[in-house]
């Protein structure tokens, strides 16, 4: 037995006759660390870490050899890469077999912070989608919007609610992911200290939790439409027994997803409906503990009333729009507090269902503020994938790109060009902007962002 693993898990995992739990025990006690990364296809593809080991069920994803220090990365402050445990992106593996990558979506991230999730959901479903990514605590929120903002897709709204808001659009969405939250069990190898919290009580706790959000929330998902449901949880109650519940409860069937058996990804059935799922155990995939299921909503689920409304006419001057942005074509812009941001034009009438029913926290791309005779172009539109690519921008050093993420007096000697707006870039990937002065440079990235300590 562990010396450090609860007993009451232990035990419990061993009543699979075919789990190995010395290797299980082994694999904790080691200790080892897996770092992987996920690329963002619109920024960086593949040019960097091409040499390492890809995460065999997921795109232009990666395992390092070493975790460096994220922190003093430029690319990693452009939102060229997230890090993100591999186990989890499974999903964009699921999203592919059910015939939902690159498709006209519309998805839900029900708990979506920190954005993990959220950013392989927008890179699978692609530009033709559209993305809701909720978090309920507003700090958390925060981040998340930090996160997707990075990603620099404008295809995303983020919204602060509670998981029953989401009932008054019923029918809505035809994915739905729910991280659903949990004892974290299958985190204790990367967070020891997450052992001590960890009880069979804690455990029915958020069983029942789990239980409460999709019970207020189901409702949201269209008929035939997919519910992804995961954790990071080895305990039955908040796996299998879930899936028993909701078969049992609403009309659902289980969706199995084909995987290689040289991935050492485990398929399970639950007791009562032998639903699929799938769970991943450090002992045996190069990755955290993880379980994931896909069940298809087959009730019928009756929808809101979806009459779309004249779209607006835009007070956004579209000279501002082609001087800044690549394309204009399928943009619906509108000004939000003296700020203009950009959505889909073709989820315009989505928008405007979706404001008047939820909290929005943000949608689309700020591009900037419009001061009615200029744009100050604002962060969120330097890390777009929309952006104008000859805008005027200055390539810099590692040590100047630095300085600059932590928003340091920067000298005009390290910037060439006439005066004026400047995109900072790093190779060849922006970080933010800069405004040359004759004798100056004003450093504009934003103070929240900053690097405190390199």
């Amino acid at each position: 037995m562990s010396n450090f693993l609860p007993n009451e898990l232990i035990n419990r995992l061993r009543e699979d006759s075919h789990f190995d739990t010395n290797a299980f025990i082994d694999t904790h006690e080691r200790g080892d660390r897996v770092t992987s990364i996920r690329l963002n296809p619109e920024k960086l593809g593949d040019r960097a870490f091409s040499n390492a080991e890809p995460v065999s069920w997921c795109d232009h994803a990666f395992y390092l050899d070493e975790r460096p220090v994220f922190t003093l990365d430029p690319l990693y402050h452009a939102g060229c890469y997230y890090v993100q445990e591999a186990s989890s992106m499974f999903l964009g593996h699921i999203i592919e077999k059910l015939g939902l990558k690159d498709s006209q979506s519309r998805a839900l991230d029900l708990c979506a912070a920190p954005g993990g999730k959220s950013t392989l959901i927008s890179s699978y479903l692609g530009l033709d989608s559209l993305l809701v990514s909720n978090e309920v605590i507003k700090s958390r929120a925060n981040i998340l919007v930090e996160n997707l903002t990075r990603w620099g897709t404008h295809h995303v709204i983020v919204t602060n609610n509670d998981p029953g808001a989401f009932s008054r659009l019923p029918g809505y969405f035809d994915l739905m992911v729910v991280d659903a939250p949990c004892s974290g069990s299958g985190m204790f190898r990367k967070d020891p200290d997450a052992i001590d919290e960890w009880s069979l009580a804690n455990v029915k706790l958020c069983s029942d939790r789990q239980k409460r959000i999709l019970a207020e929330s189901l409702a949201t998902l269209a008929t035939g439409g997919y519910l992804i449901y995961s954790t990071c949880s080895y305990s039955i109650e908040e796996n299998e027994d879930i899936l028993d519940w909701i078969m049992s409860t609403y009309e659902f069937e289980s969706v199995q997803i084909p995987t290689d058996a040289a991935w050492g990804i485990e398929e399970t059935r639950s007791a009562q409906k032998q639903a699929f799922g799938y769970r991943f155990y450090p002992h045996n995939v190069k990755g955290e503990g993880f379980f994931v299921s896909v069940l298809k909503k087959l009730d019928h689920q009756e929808t809101f009333n979806r009459k779309r409304a004249k779209p607006e006419k835009s007070n956004v001057p579209k000279q501002v729009l082609q001087d800044w942005l690549s394309s204009t074509s399928d943009i619906h812009a509108f000004l939000h507090n003296e700020n203009i941001h950009v959505f889909p034009s073709s989820y315009e009438a989505d928008l405007k269902w979706i404001q008047q029913v939820l909290y929005i926290r943000n949608a689309g791309t700020n591009i900037g503020k419009w001061t009615g005779r200029e744009l100050i172009p604002s962060q969120d539109l330097a890390l777009s994938i929309l952006i104008k690519p000859d805008l005027p921008a200055q390539q810099v050093s590692l040590a100047v790109a630095q300085d600059y993420l932590r928003k340091e007096n920067l000298s005009r000697t390290d910037f060439e060009g006439e005066n004026g707006w400047s995109l900072v870039q790093y190779n060849g990937v922006n970080l933010g902007w800069v405004k040359l002065l004759p004798n100056r440079v004003n450093n504009y990235y934003p103070k929240e962002s900053r690097i405190m300590n390199l």
